[in-house]
């Protein structure tokens, strides 16, 4: 099974429902592989994002906590595939332990524990969408957007 390092691009709104998506970019692919998720896996994935450290332990610093407080850490996510309409992923620790979660779950926690992503290359052949010769202004603008947009913009969208 191939594996392909990913890169968290951020967690955009799909209109016009508000539904929150995770956005993976192949780091050597000019592919994207884009993940429906909840509203607060999106705001837990933005807040870890921008290195927040909250006073108390959110429920994604606290499983990282957890690993670590017995004594291992994690060392990768892997996207693993797709059963129907959803995605698949593992925890791996850096003691050989592999832990089933979802995406949205496991990317959080990545970026908490600051630990590399990868995902099957199979699921970004089938599932990723071809990233676009990069726009200079659209990647700026994009950049804009994630730089200003806050946790609280995701919370109470119905």
């Amino acid at each position: 099974m191939a594996r392909i390092e990913v890169e968290v691009v951020g967690v955009r709104i799909e209109l016009p429902a508000n539904q929150p998506i995770l956005l993976l970019k192949a780091v050597n692919l000019p592919q994207y592989l884009p993940i429906w998720i909840g509203a607060a896996e999106a705001n837990a994935i933005g807040i870890a994002q921008r290195g927040l450290t909250p006073p108390r332990p959110l429920s994604h610093h606290l499983m990282v906590d957890i690993v670590e407080a017995y004594g291992d850490s994690l060392s990768e996510v892997f996207i693993s595939g797709r059963e129907h309409h959803t995605f698949l992923a593992e925890l791996h620790t850096e003691g050989g332990k592999v832990i089933s979660a979802r995406p949205s779950d496991a990317v959080a926690m990545s970026l908490i524990a600051e630990c590399p992503i990868y995902a099957d290359e199979d699921l970004i052949t089938e599932s990723g969408i071809e990233a676009p010769a990069p726009d200079e202004e659209e990647v700026a603008q994009f950049r804009e957007f994630l730089d200003h947009v806050s946790p609280e913009d995701f919370e109470g969208r119905s």
